[in-house]
């Protein structure tokens, strides 16, 4: 069974990242009017967007959550926390506090919290672009290593019902 990638960045986590940027943006673009000059200012700040651009990037990337077959491992730039499947209680697909649909891991043990995998907008249409189709692959692979795993899946009506219709994602069967 391959890896899953998912994760889901937070508002607050995303404007950090984004100010990061900014910062590696300006000290680049101080860096090349302290050494070639005012005359050299275009070009500080191309090199200067072109360095941000990556960091942001670079922090985006690495926030992420990886389900492999022996554990989950949940991935920030600044720290990383291995999660065991014997924590993980039930999957759950619902909305969410901003109206959007998360799929989610309920987990146990002494912090016994969420773990989100996915964060969408409520499916309305068939597949019209690359975002919509990498998320139904992404839904597709997190349910087939939930069932692989044995983990039940609690999934809202109305969610299973636009999944099928419009993704043709079939509700999950019970067993």
């Amino acid at each position: 069974m391959s890896v899953v990638r998912a994760g889901v960045v937070s508002t607050r986590r995303s404007l950090f990242y984004c100010l990061i940027g900014v910062l590696v943006t300006t000290g680049v673009v101080g860096m090349f009017l302290a050494m070639f000059g005012v005359n050299r200012v275009i070009t500080g700040l191309l090199v200067g967007a072109v360095g941000g651009f990556a960091a942001g990037v670079a922090l985006f990337v690495r926030d992420v959550i990886e389900l492999h077959e022996h554990a989950i491992y949940a991935r920030t730039p600044f720290r990383s926390s291995t999660v065991s499947w014997d924590r993980v209680v039930a999957g759950r697909f619902t909305l969410d506090e901003h109206a959007r649909w998360a799929l989610a891991l309920d987990l146990n043990g002494e912090s016994a919290d969420e773990l989100v995998l996915l964060s969408i907008p409520p499916v309305i249409r068939p597949v019209t672009g690359a975002y919509d189709m990498r998320k139904r692959e992404q839904v597709s692979e997190i349910r087939e290593m939930l069932r692989a795993k044995r983990i039940p899946i609690t999934v809202l009506p109305e969610i299973a019902g636009a999944l099928n219709q419009h993704w043709q994602i079939a509700p999950p069967t019970t067993r």
